[in-house]
C-alpha cells in the first residue's frame, strides 16, 4: 500500500527534511542539473528513504534510477516515449505515469503502471499547463477506468482539497506548493500526514 500523502520535491535536501518527519512516499523531481549532481542527489535521497522505510520515486531519470538501485520511477508522457520500460521491469522498478486526458491514459496503461496520476485537478501556478483543470468528478471516472491501480491526484492541492480528492476516488494526494512554499513545511507536512491517514 502506498501512503496517501505524496509530496513532490525539487532536491534531496527536501527528502532529508520531510522523510524523518514522517513522510513515507516522496518524489524527487530534479530540474536543470548536471547528470553527476542528479546521480548524487538520487543516491542521497535513496539512502535517506532506506533508513526511514520510505518509498522514493525518481521523476524522469529512469536510467539513473536503475543504476542507483531505486524502487520507483515516475514517467510523464514525454518520458514514456524514451524510457526503456523492459529494462525498468527487468531491474524490478515500479512505474508511475502522468495522465491528463483519455489518450494519455491509454498510453499510460499500455505499460501496465503501478500507479496512475491525473492532473491538474485544480489550476497550478508551478508550471504552465495546456490542460484545463480536471475537477474532482474526473477522479471517479479515472478510478473506474484504471480498476485496482492506485490513483494519484495532483495539481493545485491544498490539504482541504486533498481530502476532497481522497473522498472522490483518489487513493493518493500529491502536493508540491503547499509544502515546499509553506512558511513551516515540516508542520504542514505533519498536518497532511495526520489528516490523510485518518480513516474516512
Amino acid at each position: 500500500m502506498l501512503d496517501p500523502f505524496y509530496p513532490v520535491v525539487p532536491d534531496a535536501g527536501w527528502v532529508k527534511r520531510l522523510v524523518p518527519a514522517g513522510t513515507r512516499l516522496i518524489q524527487l523531481r530534479i530540474k536543470d542539473q548536471p547528470v553527476d549532481e542528479i546521480r548524487r542527489q538520487v543516491a542521497e535521497a535513496r539512502d535517506v528513504c532506506g533508513r526511514h522505510g520510505a518509498q522514493l520515486v525518481v521523476n524522469d531519470y529512469w536510467d539513473i534510477a536503475i543504476d542507483e538501485g531505486c524502487a520507483w520511477v515516475h514517467l510523464g508522457q514525454e518520458d514514456l516515449v524514451d524510457a526503456d520500460v523492459k529494462a525498468l521491469r527487468r531491474a524490478g522498478l515500479r512505474i508511475g505515469v502522468s495522465t491528463h486526458d483519455h489518450a494519455e491514459l491509454e498510453t499510460g496503461l499500455a505499460v501496465d503502471p503501478d500507479y496512475v496520476a491525473l492532473g491538474p485537478i485544480w489550476p497550478t501556478r508551478l508550471k504552465q499547463m495546456p490542460w484545463s483543470p480536471q475537477g474532482t468528478e474526473r477522479l471517479a471516472e479515472w478510478k473506474r477506468l484504471i480498476g485496482g491501480k492506485p490513483l494519484v491526484a495532483i495539481g493545485g492541492l491544498t490539504l482541504e482539497r486533498a481530502l476532497l480528492c481522497l473522498s472522490s476516488g483518489a487513493d493518493i494526494a500529491s502536493v508540491v506548493g503547499d509544502i515546499v512554499n509553506h512558511p513551516d513545511p515540516i508542520a504542514q507536512a505533519r498536518a497532511w500526514i495526520a489528516a490523510t491517514r485518518r480513516k474516512p
